[in-house]
């Protein structure tokens, strides 16, 4: 469990990348250029199936919180991101509503929860042909 100790915040960004496959959390510092720790959903369970459940991406998060901690950081921003783009899903798995609940729970100050979910700017055409994908 980490402790909130008194005095200046110390802040970094935590990158979440939720999709139905995996969920990845990448925490960096301040600027977003120094990587502090970088966990998946993959390295705490065992079966391929389960790395986008919400349970992996508490654990995932914990190991991240723990290590993050004792390198300094004490409070973080959440940027929370989607497949989205040309043919992704534009909205997260699982994974990553319990990502930033157990960051929350860990002791660590949440200061903005922002949504970064790349939108395209109508590019290529989509797939499907012209009447849609037909079940």
């Amino acid at each position: 469990m980490v402790r909130r100790t008194q005095g200046p915040i110390r802040w970094g960004i935590v990158h979440v990348y939720s999709s139905y496959n995996n969920t990845i959390i990448h925490i960096t510092d301040i600027t977003g250029t120094e990587t502090i720790a970088r966990t998946s959903g993959g390295q705490v369970v065992k079966a391929d199936r389960l790395e986008s459940s919400p349970t992996a991406a508490m654990n995932a998060a914990k190991k991240a919180a723990e290590i993050a901690y004792e390198k300094g950081i004490t409070g973080i921003h959440v940027k929370i991101k989607a497949p989205g783009g040309h043919n992704g899903p534009n909205n997260p798995g699982p994974g990553a509503q319990a990502c930033v609940r157990a960051l929350a729970r860990m002791g660590l100050r949440i200061g903005i929860i922002e949504e970064v979910t790349p939108l395209p700017h109508d590019g290529c055409r989509k797939k499907g042909g012209r009447r849609g994908r037909r079940v």
